[in-house]
């Protein structure tokens, strides 16, 4: 079958004698219907995370039609549209049994350090697929899991309706947190430098603006520090700020800033396992959220390798259709 595979730094390509997935009992085998490009699949891409082994198949924001199920599965069948819940959690440590899933200590992260699933089919935990209505549409399954990412952060900052916040970037993790904030009733102020995103965001009913000041509430998106040192200075004292970007630069605010300006400082890593993808099913289907509006630019399969290679210059998102 066909897959896409990194063999080193910038080096995408598409093979047609990849192996058929090998199922067990619990799993179910899903013929891939599309899949969203995410930062982290970017991050391999470029050189910047170490490829476990060569070749390597990338992705993991995932959807598509089981056709096989493992012998043990008995709430999943064939013909079943799902989406995928790419974050395994053991569900038997610490941080599991108290319901954070997303700092399991043996979370088995797909494309990362479990193979990704950019291939004509792949299989998967049946506990971590969702079986999604048949009409919603692909765009909308493609961006379903950075949707999941971008609520889970709003849930977690505990904002609640009629405030304003303040959100770092527009890209599509930017725009899928504001998406997330005007449907429950608040209005995003969004800071990003790339004309095409700002606009786009704007366009889908978020502010912005030059010199507001005394945001309660900040959302850092882009996972680069100097955004975030830019945002500081726009907080009301007793602010809260979300982080959702990743880096591993450290943090360009210091502990008197913090105390002096009363903050308080949350990091949001993905999601908890079922019921932030559940709730968030729930968001896409009563369409209070469309994830689709963060898309831009759609790719064949076999065209994978230009979908990667300009990923990062695009305003919007881009997705990979199976």
């Amino acid at each position: 079958m066909k897959a896409a595979v990194l063999t080193g730094t910038h080096q995408l390509e598409v093979v047609r004698d990849w192996p058929e997935p090998a199922a067990g009992p619990k799993d179910v085998v899903v013929a891939l219907e599309g899949l969203g490009v995410c930062g982290s699949d970017l991050s391999l891409y470029d050189g910047h995370r170490e490829l476990p082994s060569t070749p390597w198949v990338v992705g993991h924001e995932a959807f598509g039609r089981i056709v096989t199920v493992g012998a043990e599965v008995t709430n999943r069948e064939a013909g079943q549209r799902v989406v995928i819940e790419p974050n395994y959690s053991c569900l038997e440590c610490a941080n599991c049994k108290r319901g954070l899933t997303s700092a399991c200590t043996d979370r088995a992260i797909v494309g990362m350090n479990t193979p990704g699933i950019l291939a004509e089919r792949f299989a998967a935990p049946a506990e971590y697929t969702h079986v999604v209505p048949e009409e919603l549409a692909v765009e909308d399954l493609a961006c379903f899991e950075p949707f999941t990412v971008a609520r889970t952060a709003v849930k977690r900052s505990a904002i609640t309706k009629g405030e304003r916040a303040l959100v770092l970037g527009g890209g599509a993790q930017g725009l899928l947190v504001s998406q997330s904030l005007l449907a429950l009733g608040v209005e995003p102020v969004v800071i990003e430098p790339h004309p095409g995103r700002l606009r786009r965001i704007v366009e889908l009913g978020a502010a912005t603006t030059d010199d507001d000041k005394d945001f309660l509430w900040l959302f850092e998106t882009t996972g680069v520090a100097p955004a975030l040192a830019a945002g500081l200075g726009r907080l009301a004292a007793g602010a809260t700020i979300t982080m959702v970007g990743l880096t591993p630069a450290p943090l360009p605010i210091t502990m008197e800033q913090v105390v002096r300006g009363q903050y308080t400082v949350r990091g949001s890593l993905i999601y908890d396992h079922p019921a932030d993808f559940q709730a968030a099913l729930g968001d896409v289907v009563a369409d209070r959220v469309r994830p689709s509006v963060a898309i831009t630019d759609t790719f064949a399969f076999d065209d994978a390798a230009d979908a990667f290679a300009g990923a990062r210059e695009r305003a919007g998102k881009t997705w990979i259709a199976g």
